[in-house]
């Protein structure tokens, strides 16, 4: 098997992406393992000013750092009203990075009189494939929907408790895993990548 490094030290997305491409990862030979496996993987500084830019500093970095292949992500919520807000802020929109419940909280304040036919979002993923020697490829995918003014769902996190999904009537947060990942901006970003994969690593 060969490897290809994820770059994450979060053992749950190293799980959720040998889901998302085991048919691939099957039929190349290819073992998705985690950035924590290499204890001297630089921790990047994710400055780029687009999901593209930050995934490919990661990719990059952690190829050029381990000798092998690398895919990494980024990932946020669009608000059309916001011109696509909060974005690469997505996690650090209410200041402090990754306290889901301020953040959350702070939309739906800013979007409070905005009527619901406005209230148009989407969850965006650009996922970003780089080989050692210099190659990068990009892929992009997108979970359309619109904002509720109430959280609903236990599942998943950050805005997910919000976001209804298209052609659906239940939030993000009350899919089941299985759901989500079938219709999910990164579910579709890493499938999307699929005939990379076996362009380059094939």
């Amino acid at each position: 098997m060969r490897k290809v490094v994820l770059a994450t030290r979060n053992a749950h997305k190293v799980t959720e992406l040998r889901h998302i491409l085991a048919d691939v990862c099957d039929e190349l030979g290819l073992e998705i393992v985690g950035a924590g496996e290499f204890p001297d993987a630089p921790e990047v500084v994710e400055d780029g000013v687009t999901f593209e830019e930050n995934a490919r500093l990661k990719a990059v970095a952690l190829a050029e750092a381990t000798g092998l292949p690398a895919l990494a992500d980024d990932s946020g919520l669009a608000v059309d009203v916001l011109g696509g807000a909060p974005g690469i802020f997505s996690a650090r929109w209410a200041g402090s990075h990754g306290n889901d419940r301020a953040n959350l909280e702070l939309l739906l304040d800013q979007l409070a009189d905005v009527k619901d036919e406005h209230r148009g979002a989407a969850f965006v993923c650009s996922a970003v494939l780089a080989l050692p020697e210099g190659t990068v490829r990009a892929t992009e995918g997108r979970m359309p929907g619109r904002l509720a003014r109430e959280p609903k769902g236990t599942n998943g996190f950050g805005y997910d408790p919000i976001l209804v999904v298209e052609g659906d009537t239940r939030h993000s947060a009350e899919l089941t895993p299985e759901e989500k990942n079938a219709i999910s901006h990164r579910g579709r970003a890493f499938r999307a990548m699929v005939p990379h994969l076996r362009e380059l690593l094939g």
